[in-house]
């Protein structure tokens, strides 16, 4: 019994993940990366790989692949391809989504404030 009230929690917050990220605000998203990412990120086409490798076109892309930049092994054997769902679950835990992740950051706890990360990202990346 307990193991399927954790199967239909799963499910739940993968819906609300899903649902909050094709939801956020862009502009309060910009907010969030600006004050949290930006210091390790860069989103402009042909951008500078820094602390974090640069982020444009990275929804569609697999993890750990992007040039220029040297991605821990367990980024490249994380097997996750870039979409609102992978990028809402990894920026909430990189550690606990990819153990071994280069990435020092402790993720986005908030509901609202990842939805709007990642709304953000979608539109600043492309």
């Amino acid at each position: 019994m307990k193991m399927w009230a954790g199967a239909v929690v799963a499910v739940i917050v993968g819906f609300a993940t899903q649902a909050s990220a094709q939801s956020g605000d862009s502009a309060k998203g910009q907010r969030v990366f600006n004050q949290q990412c930006r210091a390790c990120h860069t989103l402009e086409k042909d951008g500078a790989q820094t602390a974090g490798p640069n982020l444009h076109g990275v929804f569609g892309r697999k993890a750990g692949t992007a040039p220029g930049y040297e991605f821990s092994e367990a980024m490249k054997k994380s097997g996750i391809v870039w979409d609102d769902t992978t990028m809402a679950d990894y920026n909430r835990d990189p550690k606990g989504k990819v153990p071994g992740t280069k990435m020092v950051f402790n993720g986005v706890k908030q509901a609202p404030q990842l939805a709007d990360l990642v709304a953000y990202l979608k539109q600043a990346t492309e």
